[in-house]
């Protein structure tokens, strides 16, 4: 974060790390009309106006006249009580433009405070606390309003909603209706937008409010219309209820009321609804001063000034802006669910569901489909239109899958086709599951995207833009089950039980990217960026999303069993995992097997590091579902990747020496008890940085080795991992290192290395500089028939990790019980998941080194090497 600046030193440092995280944390230090300029000079269109409150763009000379004319007539800023000149005229003139019935203004200095006085002012008129408000709605952030408000995220840590709010779905008349006869005596008033803005601009059914009107009337319930968005002519009109002929008996304004330069809300009133006990109780230090009340007049001058002509450019604006977004929710139909609005208040809500870009041929995108599940999509989308377009638009709060469009009043017949133009390049990067080039910006350290890797070719016209291959792409017809990234049959049909007897076993995985290669593995559009970028964007985005399932797959053993599982995946790399507070990483790895658990797992197994930084799975016991390692039949699986090297290279394992690298933990210490009966002399290796710790845990495996195993070989417990390499000729690395430590000078002429760390602990210069070593991935297992997984995470169709393989097999005889959990495997579960393996057709694949099949070439090439050079003695 940039913790240099004050305001994310003390305002928000929360929030700043948001901005800071997507790359909107731009310093704007000029304005003007619909322009802002960052510190470093860069222009950018404003498509937000602050929610509305920047009606006529930024620095109106018209309103900052009215600014220095109260300076120039020394006016009295506030002056309680008393005749207050300036809130006399502004309040005259607000009745006077109001809908009829409407006589008097209470001046706040908020739109919020402007709704808590609508609500007591409501209550006061009617001795009723109730009020009825609508699910998704928003009102404000004060706890009155905030109660009002329809969503729960933004209420539970405040304890909100207070007693006597209750909620109906918007835009049903009849639910109103229906709740105000079944409360009958209890609301003081219904309170409603008459275009949800933060909820994802919705707009009503035509006479919703109209009919909620006479609905409330014939109950003697009042009606508060929030216009603190809608109002002073977001819409096209002075007020939104207009355009149904509805006077409320209560009406909120707000935002553009201070014409964009000084903060005031009024909460307008019937006589009916406006009580002394109100008047004479309710009451604010600053609403009313002078300075925003002047400035209010002259908005209000500035809308009706010229026959309403402000207005009327409005609507014209407001349809040419609605077609254009309409015609990309044609082109586009993939990824924008629907365009909606009046006037310049207008949303385009995006919706990329699973598997999406598969069904229009696309192997591209999948992380696209993850970010919409998780509202993270729109975010990202204004955080590329900022960086690349210079167009500042915004995610309205509640319905985070719409992307707000409300520029200035003022804005131009040029502004809006840029706009347009800019938003069709956007939005064409999205429909093509371009992920790499959308998230571009957020690998930068300014998040600055150079125009030239805007899409080729001049900037098209709006509503002309359509590169070839999204252009082919959507004259197909999706298929019902389109080929998946690795050429295989998608998965859109693929259910629980979908070809079962309800017999059929449950299971997940949960998976995180070892290093930055996994990430183009599950997303191949993310190939067009480099190592530095892919780390950048794994710093700041990861933080950014919640656990999530990847890919999901069903196993049919030779046992004639099956098990349906679901893969999920834990959004941190490697070392994010072990340098993160350690509470924080457990968290999220308990919403992770929480989020498989609640999908209908039965036994949740934990791959790479979850299972190492949870110790072993022991931390997260509690979570009411049966949890496994994976490492019992990962210790087997490198028994006999190790027993099969030595098979194929001629290696006497009976007279060679051996090293266990992580003798101390889980895997390392069960591979070493299985290993001691086979071998002549064995190296017990532990991590150095663990001191005395360390050489006390292989103390302690070596003890189990002499008790257990007769003769017992040599034995050498050391943390010094180049002295047992350079002396062993069989090897097992199995650490929680997420380092390649293992160099090639540290290792023996001819030796077989099998490493079960993930990422590796091996340097990838062992294979160019030492080809009379044999390094192979441990652990690598073939599915019974080859199923497809649902992702890709660089190996073969239908080949896993063993300790998958052992969460796979345990679901097919359901057998959901905690097992492999902690650092002391017991070597019958390692022994019984053997015999498992045998029943259900699990076996070990063609060995592999670094994550590429050996072939006939490479052990050709590998026995000549060791021929070359005889084999020291031992």
């Amino acid at each position: 974060m940039s913790a240099s600046h004050p305001f994310a030193r003390h305002v928000n440092p929360h929030l700043a790390r948001l901005l800071e995280d997507l790359r909107l944390d731009k310093r704007f230090v000029r304005a003007q009309g619909p322009w802002l300029w960052d510190v470093r000079g860069r222009r950018y269109l404003d498509l937000i106006a602050n929610y509305g409150a920047v009606p006529f763009g930024y620095n109106p000379p018209e309103i900052w006249q009215a600014l220095w004319q109260v300076q120039a007539r020394a006016e009295p800023s506030f002056v309680q009580p008393s005749f207050l000149e300036a809130a006399g005229e502004l309040a005259e003139r607000l009745v006077a433009l109001a809908p009829p019935g409407l006589r008097y203004v209470t001046f706040t200095n908020s739109g919020a405070e402007a709704v808590e006085a609508a609500i007591k002012m409501a209550r006061a008129a009617t001795g009723r606390m109730g009020i009825l408000a609508a699910h998704n709605s928003f009102h404000g952030k004060t706890l009155g309003a905030l109660s009002a408000t329809g969503r729960s995220t933004y209420q539970t840590a405040f304890g909100a909603p207070v007693p006597g709010f209750r909620f109906v779905p918007y835009g049903d008349a009849r639910a109103v209706e229906q709740a105000l006869q079944e409360h009958p005596g209890e609301f003081a008033a219904v309170l409603l937008e008459p275009i949800q803005g933060e909820g994802g601009i919705v707009v009503p059914p035509p006479g919703y409010l109209r009919e909620v009107r006479e609905i409330t009337r014939r109950h003697g319930v009042l009606l508060v219309v929030d216009e603190i968005q809608t109002g002073l002519g977001r819409t096209g009109r002075m007020f939104a209820c207009e355009e149904e002929g509805v006077c409320p008996d209560i009406l909120t304004v707000a935002k553009a009321l201070g014409g964009g330069l000084v903060p005031i809300g009024a909460c307008l009133a019937t006589e009916e609804a406006y009580t002394e006990e109100f008047a004479m109780k309710h009451s604010s230090t600053f609403a009313g001063g002078a300075l925003a009340c002047r400035a209010a007049l002259a908005a209000l001058e500035r809308l009706t000034s010229d026959g309403g002509a402000l207005l009327r450019q409005v609507r014209r604006q407001g349809e040419r802006l609605l077609a254009g977004l309409q015609g990309l929710a044609r082109r586009y139909p993939h990824v924008i669910r629907e365009v909606r609005g009046r006037g310049l208040m207008l949303g385009i809500d995006f919706s990329v569901q699973p598997g999406a870009f598969a069904a229009r041929g696309r192997d591209h995108g999948r992380l696209l489909e993850v970010m919409a599940d998780q509202e993270m999509l729109t975010p990202v989308v204004a955080s590329y239109l900022m960086n690349v377009e210079g167009v500042r638009v915004a995610p309205t709060l509640n319905g985070q899958s719409v992307i707000r469009i409300e520029p200035p009043l003022i804005i131009g017949e040029e502004e809006c086709e840029l706009a347009l133009a800019a938003l069709e390049r956007a939005v064409a990067v999205l429909a093509a599951g371009e992920t790499g080039r959308l998230l571009l910006p957020l690998t930068r350290e300014d998040g600055e995207v150079p125009s030239v890797l805007h899409l080729p070719g001049p900037p098209p016209a709006p509503g002309a833009f359509a590169p070839p291959a999204v252009a082919v792409l959507q004259e197909r017809q999706a298929p019902e089950q389109a080929p998946s990234a690795n050429g295989h049959a998608g998965r859109q049909g693929l259910a629980p039980d979908a070809a079962g007897d309800g017999d059929e076993g449950r299971f997940a995985f949960v998976v995180h990217p070892l290093d930055l290669r996994n990430y183009p593995e599950f997303d191949p559009a993310l190939e067009v960026l480099s190592e530095q970028e892919l780390a950048y964007l794994a710093d700041r985005f990861n933080p950014l999303l919640s656990p999530f399932v990847i890919g999901r797959t069903r196993i049919r053993s030779r046992a004639g069993r099956q098990a349906y599982g679901e893969f999920v995946v834990v959004p941190r790399t490697t070392r994010q995992l072990l340098e993160q507070p350690r509470e924080e990483v457990l968290d999220l790895i308990r919403q992770a097997v929480e989020l498989a658990r609640d999908r209908g797992a039965r036994i949740v197994g934990l791959g790479a590091y979850t299972s190492s930084v949870s110790r072993g799975g022991l931390h997260l016991a509690d979570l009411g579902v049966a949890l496994t390692t994976g490492n019992s039949y990962t210790v087997v699986a490198a028994m006999q990747a190790l027993q099969e090297a030595a098979r194929r290279l001629g290696i006497p394992v009976a007279s060679s020496s051996a090293a266990v690298v992580g003798a101390g933990g889980a895997i390392g210490r069960a591979t070493a008890l299985l290993l001691a009966p086979h071998v002549q002399s064995l190296w017990l290796v532990g991590n150095p940085a663990s001191g005395r710790r360390a050489l006390e845990r292989l103390e302690q495996v070596a003890h189990e080795i002499r008790h257990s195993v007769a003769p017992a070989p040599q034995l050498a417990i050391t943390t010094d991992a180049a002295a047992a390499l350079q002396r062993s000729q069989l090897v097992v690395v199995a650490t929680n290192s997420a380092d390649a430590f293992i160099e090639p000078a540290m290792l023996a002429f001819g030796a077989v290395v099998c490493d079960m760390s993930r990422p590796p602990n091996t340097s990838r210069r062992v294979q160019s500089e030492r080809p009379d070593v044999l390094v192979i991935d441990g652990g690598v297992i073939e599915v019974p028939g080859r199923p497809d997984f649902g992702w890709n995470f660089g190996y073969e169709r239908g080949l896993a990790y063993a300790c998958m393989a052992e969460t796979m097999m345990l679901a097919l005889e359901h057998h959901y019980q905690h097992t492999s959990l902690g650092l002391d495997l017991p070597l019958e579960t390692v022994r019984w998941t053997e015999q498992l393996a045998e029943r259900h057709g699990f076996r070990l694949a063609e060995l592999r080194s670094f994550d590429r099949p050996l072939g006939a070439e490479s052990w050709q090439r590998l026995l000549a090497a060791r021929s070359a050079q005889e084999v020291p003695a031992r």
